[in-house]
């Protein structure tokens, strides 16, 4: 049975059919627990803009999970800087149970209905970090991928990524198209292609690889 306020199973398997993902009994029970906090905690909390829950199944769910489907990202350990409430990182981590995901956020607020989330969706190997994440570096260190999604100042943040004491692999970014190339000429990445999110008409997904020496 599903959530109160939270879209049924056949829409969330169908909506994520459309983003090439395919989501387990488990996943889907998880997801429509996570929509149904979500709509509660908003009322108190502004955690996000956008109120109805198909749209955030759609924006805040499919967009973020579709990167599984570009990167293999099933074993890896993952940083997701400005998660807000949660997204792309913690709705990977429902998807990807392997992986290991910290989640970081300064607002206290925000991080409370974090950890509630992943106490509520009964979520292992997910750790909250309240914190600029400027002011981090071994408390996520060794990290495969840092995720960041609506963060601007990009070029502080890929310095600080590119860093020693961060020495980040790689990073992925949801950006907005008009953000593509100011990201692509920030130094010390090399980036692939950038990838079309679906249904989506202007948000981009950029990976960048650190360029060694």
């Amino acid at each position: 049975m599903a959530s109160i306020g939270a879209p049924s199973e056949s829409t969330i398997r169908k909506a994520l059919s459309e983003f090439q993902i395919d989501v387990n009994s488990d996943q889907v029970a998880q997801i429509q627990e996570y929509i149904r906090l979500l709509l509660v905690w908003n009322e108190k909390v502004n955690l996000t803009a956008i109120r109805e829950p198909l749209e955030i199944l759609y924006r805040h769910f499919c967009e973020s999970m579709f990167a599984a489907d570009v990167v293999d990202l099933t074993q890896c350990r993952l940083a997701d800087i400005g998660t807000g409430p949660g997204f792309p990182g913690l709705a990977l981590k429902i998807l990807l149970p392997g992986a290991q995901i910290v989640l970081v956020e300064s607002n206290f607020k925000k991080a409370t209905f974090l950890a509630e989330v992943v106490r509520a969706l009964g979520i292992r190997g997910a750790n909250v970090l309240v914190s600029r994440y400027e002011e981090l570096g071994e408390e996520i260190a060794p990290v495969d991928f840092i995720l960041a999604r609506a963060l601007g100042e990009f070029r502080t943040f890929l310095k600080w990524a590119a860093s020693e004491r961060v020495d980040a692999k790689r990073v992925m970014l949801w950006v907005g198209a008009a953000d593509v190339e100011e990201v692509r000429e920030s130094p010390g990445w090399d980036w692939a292609p950038p990838v079309s999110v679906p249904h989506s008409l202007r948000r981009i997904l950029l990976i960048g690889t650190k360029v060694v020496g």
